[in-house]
């Protein structure tokens, strides 16, 4: 449809849907935007800083000898561990910013300009790509200084990364949802840490054995997403059998987000 005005061409009314090319395209452009906003304001990515090194530092020197023997052998199992910890953990500060740029109105602007209704969240989520990147780095630099080394070939390295990050994808939806459902942004952190202590703590990532638990435990931990992404991490820095478990970190990844980014999406349109 067009609108006609005495003196000048028509204009072409927005269309009605947006094609899945051009709601990437807005998303990305969103995404650069939160990337521009911690070039900025790097103060934001201190906590990402210093968490991967606190949780080693503590985890190694207070876990490695009763666990191993030693805090060598306890290196070799406890970080690949730790980055399927650290990829739940970083999503925990994207919640706290999205509800922080609502409650400033950013996303009021957002819903005035002709762009994918999706595209504010998609490009919330894709630019915290930073967080878990810097996570990543910092985690693997201290890692190796303390004198942790891959065992597998540089493919498989990749591999374990690239699966870590799909997942941390998938589980920033439900960061996402969290962000929208809370109150305020005070409030973020707190939901945050009801479903994200019970994954990350009652899983493989501390100890790779998991048969001393007790029986209620083990069967939480062997369908537990965060053990399987730990042991695929394991299997493919340090060596070892993979088995099904990337298979079962992807189906996993995938059933999160079809059911959180539904839901996050009705959450964004109740609040329009």
């Amino acid at each position: 449809m067009t609108a006609t005005i005495a003196g000048v061409r028509p204009i072409d009314e927005p269309p009605a849907r947006i094609s899945p090319r051009r709601t990437l395209r807005h998303g990305l452009t969103l995404a650069w935007r939160n990337i521009s906003q911690l070039k900025h304001s790097p103060e934001k990515l201190l906590d990402t800083t210093l968490m991967p090194i606190i949780f080693l530092l503590l985890f190694l020197y207070v876990f490695g000898g009763a666990v191993a023997g030693s805090t060598h052998a306890y290196l070799q199992q406890l970080l690949p561990g730790l980055v399927a910890q650290m990829a739940m953990f970083a999503t925990m500060g994207l919640g706290t910013a999205l509800n922080e740029d609502i409650h400033k109105g950013v996303f009021d602007r957002f819903r005035s300009l002709p762009i994918a209704r999706s595209a504010p969240l998609i490009g919330t989520v894709l630019g915290d790509t930073v967080r878990f990147i810097t996570v990543m780095t910092i985690l693997m630099s201290f890692g190796s200084l303390l004198g942790f080394r891959f065992h597998t070939d540089p493919l498989s390295v990749l591999a374990a990364f690239a699966l870590a990050y799909v997942f941390y994808l998938s589980v920033s939806w439900v960061s996402v949802l969290v962000g929208l459902l809370a109150p305020s942004p005070q409030t973020v952190q707190g939901l945050a840490f009801l479903w994200v202590m019970p994954l990350t703590f009652g899983s493989s990532v501390l100890v790779s054995d998991t048969s001393t638990m007790p029986g209620w435990l083990q069967k939480w931990t062997d369908i537990n997403p965060v053990t399987h992404l730990a042991d695929s991490v394991r299997a493919l820095t340090v060596g070892g059998p993979i088995g099904n478990h990337a298979w079962y970190t992807l189906a996993w990844a995938a059933g999160i987000v079809v059911v959180t980014f539904p839901l996050a999406m009705r959450m964004y349109a109740r609040k329009a």
